[in-house]
């Protein structure tokens, strides 16, 4: 979010500006906002800017630079001395959150690309899982840039590229996700309900380009993040944050609305209620089957995986609803203060989830990966058996013949 103008003490250098852009050069004081000015210099501007959102709220100070969206900023630098404690908490949780999704989103996400890409045939089902696991691991492979940026209290040393393409990133696993989660919900309506119409329409090929489709959607909602995600020198530190290019506090906060609202609208609202409407039809449809429609363990799987998306997620996009309330009050500035971190790093948490619950509810995915270590356990053990006798055979004529045969894993349908 926005400030409508930043605390510089008296004895701070006036920094520089660029017209049309938040860009400070040489200025050393404390600067909370994306409009900048000191006591001495530029002081009708800025209460022209405390006017403008006061009109909206309390008091233009109110208005902390949240800058949250996907990274965050823990309220103003001032408010940051007196509450370090809570702030350190914050941290500590987040980090741990992150390392975590890391560590298990790589080797889950890496492991159901892998058995879906050379382990499984391939089905309908398994482009879905697939191209979610994709989004995941792409994801994840950027959380340490994240992870740095905590570890050295909000500081970024990546550039403003990075800092663009770090945001773009999670905003293409997010739309990605929740698309794909959305077609899976109704391809799974579809081919229980209507079984005659998806056994002659629902191919391969046809799910490849509605992932194409998908991609290039998730791609195209998350340009902003390219167009407004810049870094702004503080103090010692460079902060990675939503600069909205304009002076104009009421358009800034309009932009940051819109984005917000579009983000809410088809990166949750949206599906949720298409998952929720298919998944109630479904559901009438089996009860009403009685023991003619089974479910299947893929679709609970399914379920499972929609289900644990929304629980995370839900959080991350109601807080985000909440911060561009601050707009029009400033009274939710300690909610969001101690919300915003531990739902957006809830919402970074599920980005290692769907591995775990393949492993727990999905019956085909035990069985391809037990029997996928065992040949890797065989070809391990094949080859060391190999070494040994070769080494003991050295002085012996004749070429040592192995007389085990490879045994392929068997192919499984998801």
């Amino acid at each position: 979010m926005l400030v409508p103008c930043a605390r510089v003490s008296q004895d701070t250098p006036s920094p520089n500006f660029d017209t049309g852009t938040e860009h400070l050069e040489g200025g050393t004081g404390q600067i909370t906002g994306s409009f900048w000015r000191t006591d001495r210099h530029n002081h009708k501007r800025c209460e022209h800017r405390v006017d403008i959102l006061a009109t909206m709220g309390d008091s233009g100070e109110d208005y902390v630079n949240y800058t949250y969206d996907y990274y965050l900023e823990y309220g103003d630098w001032e408010e940051l001395k007196v509450d370090h404690r809570q702030t350190d908490t914050m941290h500590i949780i987040s980090v741990v959150i992150y390392i975590i999704s890391f560590v298990l989103g790589l080797i889950g996400n890496g492991t159901v690309i892998w058995v879906t890409t050379f382990k499984s045939k391939r089905t309908v089902n398994s482009v879905w899982l697939l191209n979610l696991a994709m989004a995941d691991f792409v994801f994840v492979l950027f959380l340490p840039l994240s992870i740095d940026y905590l570890l050295r209290d909000f500081h970024w040393d990546f550039g403003v590229a990075m800092c663009k393409l770090n945001s773009f990133v999670s905003g293409i696993n997010m739309y990605a996700s929740v698309l794909f989660l959305t077609v899976l919900s109704i391809d799974r309506y579809v081919s229980i309900v209507h079984l005659n119409w998806s056994q002659r329409y629902r191919t391969v090929q046809r799910a490849w380009f509605t992932c194409g489709c998908i991609w290039a959607l998730a791609t195209a909602l998350s340009c902003p993040a390219l167009i407004f995600r810049d870094t702004v020198r503080l103090h010692d530190k460079v902060v990675c944050f939503n600069n909205f290019h304009t002076q104009d506090g009421y358009i800034a906060a309009m932009r940051h609305i819109i984005m917000v609202a579009i983000r809410s609208t088809v990166g949750f609202l949206l599906p949720f209620t298409a998952i929720c409407v298919t998944g109630i039809l479904l559901t009438i449809k089996v009860r009403r089957s009685g023991d003619s429609v089974h479910m299947s363990s893929f679709s609970k799987t399914v379920t499972a995986v929609i289900l644990a998306f929304f629980l995370c997620w839900a959080p991350f996009h109601i807080f985000s609803m909440m911060e561009v309330s601050v707009h029009t009050s400033g009274h939710l500035h300690n909610i969001l203060k101690s919300g915003f971190p531990l739902a957006t790093s809830l919402a970074f948490f599920n980005s290692c989830l769907n591995p775990l619950l393949y492993m727990l509810l999905g019956k085909n995915v035990r069985h391809i990966l037990k029997r996928a270590c065992l040949d890797i356990t065989k070809c391990s053990l094949r080859e060391i058996s190999q070494s040994i006798s070769a080494t003991e055979v050295e002085s012996v004529p004749g070429p040592y013949q192995d007389s085990i045969t490879e045994e392929p894993v068997e192919s499984a349908n998801l």
